[in-house]
């Protein structure tokens, strides 16, 4: 490893090519600075620095040494602040991970008042399906989970609170043969047609969709911005978040269907494991208990105003 004055040293021999120059930016004779850069070859055994020419460069060894030697001071500058920001109280990493059924853009404003605290915790926000979120929290690739849905299972050392109830609309694309059928429907006219489901990420293989009739036809997409669109285009049938899907339904695109056995709003949850400190978990558990923030997150954008 060079020390900081080697690392200046050529530096400064780079930058300036010359050896006086070189001494006058360092404030040292040119002497002293001849010396230093040949007691550094003499160290390296190698050839750094080509006095050949009139202007003096580094040689190809020269140009490794230093570009190697600025990424490793480099590295180890951010390694002393990780280092001082973990005995702070601070995680190096806060893993996040949010059910589908959010929105990522809901969490924008979040984050960026996170980011003005200049904490150095890299944050990581990746999201899970039903089952998949609790799942992530039970197998220990998430800090933090936020929208589970569900009652939280057993998980040793869990720790949660509800962030607000969801509620639910059952509606069918306008051209759909549901469309036309009195209310209310039950469970047998519904089930002759194909369910659209945004599939669980559990690895478990005992989970299936929600709200799936058995034997009932079914459509799995990759998340509810996808299911509101395939049930808008006719594709399936469905229940879907009320307040993401209002303007569609005031619209006529989707047309909202009374069913005799209804969906339940559901509680959404915050969780974390009690194993787990640091101060941008308690920063983040402190922000989702804000009422206007957790009811953002739980009403989402309506699909119109993206």
């Amino acid at each position: 490893m060079l020390s900081v004055d080697e690392l200046a040293l050529l530096n400064a021999i780079r930058e300036s090519g010359s050896l006086s120059r070189a001494a006058a930016r360092l404030g040292k004779a040119p002497s002293t600075v001849s010396h230093a850069a040949r007691q550094l070859e003499d160290r390296f055994d190698a050839l750094l620095f080509d006095r050949r020419r009139y202007r003096l460069q580094l040689t190809p060894a020269g140009h490794l040494l230093a570009n190697e030697a600025a990424r490793l001071a480099q590295d180890v500058s951010r390694l002393t602040q990780r280092v001082k920001q973990v005995a702070g109280g601070w995680e190096d990493r806060l893993w996040i991970v949010t059910d589908e059924v959010l929105e990522f853009e809901t969490l924008v404003p979040v984050i960026q008042v996170f980011d003005a605290l200049q904490s150095g915790v890299t944050l990581r926000i990746t999201h899970e399906v039903l089952t998949g979120t609790w799942d992530a929290l039970r197998d220990g690739w998430a800090d933090l989970v936020v929208g589970a849905t569900n009652e939280p299972p057993v998980i040793p050392g869990l720790r949660w609170f509800e962030l607000g109830m969801m509620e639910w609309v059952f509606a069918v694309s306008p051209h759909h043969p549901l469309a036309k059928v009195k209310n209310p429907l039950d469970r047998t006219i519904v089930s002759d047609y194909r369910a659209v489901v945004v599939a669980d990420t559990s690895r478990r293989p005992d989970v299936r969709g929600y709200g799936l009739q058995g034997g009932q036809p079914s459509l799995a997409v990759p998340s509810m911005r996808a299911k509101i669109e395939a049930q808008r285009q006719g594709l399936g049938i469905g229940w879907l978040p009320r307040d993401r899907v209002t303007s569609l339904l005031d619209t006529g695109e989707l047309v909202e269907k009374e069913m005799s056995d209804p969906r339940e709003p559901n509680q959404l949850f915050v969780a974390w494991r009690s194993d787990h400190e640091g101060r941008a978990l308690d920063w983040w558990l402190e922000q989702l208990k804000d009422k206007r923030l957790a009811s953002r997150l739980v009403r989402g954008i309506d699909i119109n105003a993206k």
